[in-house]
């Protein structure tokens, strides 16, 4: 086998071989020994292969968090393919397009959204759907309560040739598979990541192995000067098919320590999770936090052994920072990344006291610039500007898409840049600030959500003539969805209510605007580009008055 240090698997197969016996996961209450995991990933990537997928075959992974995706997404590499990660409360709308983009010929999905992909399953070129319930792994004795007491969501599953039960993957020994995997190198893809923007559809972002392994390593050892790497237990409330749960969360497996998983955000269920087993850390973005802070049964659990909780996927009120640190005696740690940048730019150390508002300092793996957004040139030290950042592992450009490749991606000095389109400043310690977004996204819960995806589901309304979304400033997520729509003259009856319920049919539900606003026009420029900043600046003058 070639340097085990070179791709995810045989990192993870090295973890596996030195903590055999220690628990990899906990899922729904249950222990999964690394010697487990490792077993079913590889009888899954047997059962992958006997299916006929082969190197580089695209694989879609449309899961809760659970130890189905742990297993299914290892398996995926030990079987030499590229898994696409997608958030299992897409509907079939998103679903048809990335399936498409991606070229994904197989797909692993839970029983409750099997309907949205034999909805697709021609039209997309789906060769096989593997399919899970939440339970599949859990003992007899689990899977029966769950049965006997509602417990567990159910959902349709045909049984026909081209369906195949997720239980029967898993069944083999995962002898005589082919070690495709020790031949990936690290500048072979591994997964590709969608991601939000200004554009109207997800943009793919090929993550390669070495680029992953680099950037996991470097986040998830970060608490080490709190407790050892692999005596970790973490709190996976982070999405797995998110860049946050990847990095801060599932990469604890190449390190020897913990992940504990659940389908869905539950309080209580993290809490007892946090008390049962011990777990030293939280991820989470500031809405996650803001509800621990304000539950009304906080009181009752014992959260002391956590000893380092990270923020990310938005900036931190102070505030929260402040009732966090009073409430548990220590800090909530902060960071700053992006999909295209595999996470993690900046962090908080700790072996040291943090500057308050601070997104942390410059990871090792990055090399960053901060220009001015029109010119491009270098800003002085603490002014703000255009965050660039460059790493020798990079993302090259994203899947499919040449002209927001051009716009996002530059060549300065005979080395590519990814333009964040954030604007931060640095000041003379080194130290990070988040100031402001200067592209059209909206950050709700956590989620960068496009403003021009919104705008065309609502635009594709027959009564509609034109839409404009934009941002809501809220202390609990961040910001809210509010969205401005003008109707055709000769409309009549279409209400608010009319257009949300179209949304929810056709996008995500943390993308459904929460509000509509019916105008009979909408700021334009004299070119015709729609102003948005316009309509958030009189928000926020609303807001103020």
């Amino acid at each position: 086998m070639k340097d085990r240090r070179d791709n995810i698997f045989c990192a993870f197969a090295s973890a596996a071989d030195r903590f055999s016996r220690r628990t990899a996961v906990v899922y729904l209450g249950t222990r999964f020994s690394y010697s487990k995991v490792l077993r079913l990933a590889e009888a899954f990537a047997s059962s992958l292969a006997e299916l006929g997928v082969k190197e580089n075959d695209r694989v879609m992974l449309y899961i809760p968090n659970s130890i189905q995706w742990v297993v299914s997404w290892l398996g995926i590499q030990r079987a030499g393919a590229i898994a696409v990660p997608i958030t299992p409360i897409y509907t079939s709308y998103d679903l048809r397009y990335i399936a498409k983009d991606s070229g994904a010929s197989f797909i692993v999905c839970a029983d409750t959204n099997y309907g949205y992909v034999k909805e697709v399953f021609e039209e997309v070129g789906f060769r096989k759907a593997i399919v899970t319930r939440l339970a599949d792994l859990l003992p007899w004795w689990k899977r029966l309560f769950g049965w006997a007491f509602d417990r567990v969501p159910k959902g349709k599953i045909a049984r026909d040739e081209n369906t195949i039960p997720f239980r029967k993957m898993v069944h083999g020994s995962g002898k005589g598979l082919p070690d495709v995997s020790s031949n990936r190198g690290d500048e072979e893809v591994a997964e590709i990541l969608y991601t939000g923007g200004t554009t109207k559809f997800p943009k793919g972002v090929p993550i390669s192995h070495g680029l992953f392994l680099e950037s996991a390593m470097e986040q998830i050892t970060m608490s080490r000067n709190l407790f050892p790497p692999e005596d970790n237990v973490i709190i996976g409330s982070a999405p797995l098919f998110h860049i946050l749960g990847q990095t801060c969360g599932l990469a604890v497996l190449l390190v020897g320590g913990c992940l504990i998983t659940m389908p869905k955000v539950n309080l209580d269920a993290i809490f007892d999770a946090i008390q049962r087993f011990k777990a030293k850390t939280l991820i989470g973005v500031p809405a996650l936090y803001r509800m621990i802070l304000e539950h009304d049964r906080l009181h009752l659990y014992n959260l002391d052994s956590l000893r380092y909780c990270f923020n990310g996927g938005d900036v931190l009120p102070v505030e929260i920072g402040e009732r966090w640190k009073k409430r548990f005696r220590i800090p909530l740690y902060q960071g700053y990344g992006a999909t295209e940048t595999c996470g993690g730019v900046t962090m908080c150390p700790t072996d040291r006291e943090n500057p308050v508002r601070s997104i942390g300092r410059l990871l090792p793996s990055k090399k960053v610039k901060i220009v001015d957004p029109e010119t491009l040139e270098p800003v002085p030290v603490g002014k703000p500007g255009e965050l660039l950042v460059h790493s020798e592992k990079m993302v090259q450009a994203y899947l499919n898409k040449p002209e927001e490749t051009a716009e996002s991606f530059v060549e300065i000095e005979g080395l590519l840049w990814y333009r964040t389109a954030d604007i931060v400043s640095v000041d003379e310690e080194g130290n990070f600030y988040f100031i402001d977004r200067t592209v059209d996204t909206i950050k709700h819960k956590g989620y960068r959500v496009s403003s021009s995806e919104i705008e065309s589901v609502l635009q594709e309304h027959p009564a509609v003539v034109g839409a404009c979304a934009v941002g809501i400033p809220d202390n609990k997520v961040g910001e809210r969805i509010k969205a401005f729509v003008v109707l055709k003259e000769d409309v009549k009856g279409i209400t608010g209510y009319d257009l949300i319920r179209w949304c929810r049919e056709r996008l995500a539900s943390y993308k459904v605007p929460q509000y509509i606003e019916f105008r009979d026009m909408l700021p334009k420029s004299k070119v015709g580009k729609l102003l948005r900043r316009e309509i958030r600046s009189e928000e926020q003058r609303r807001a103020e008055a």
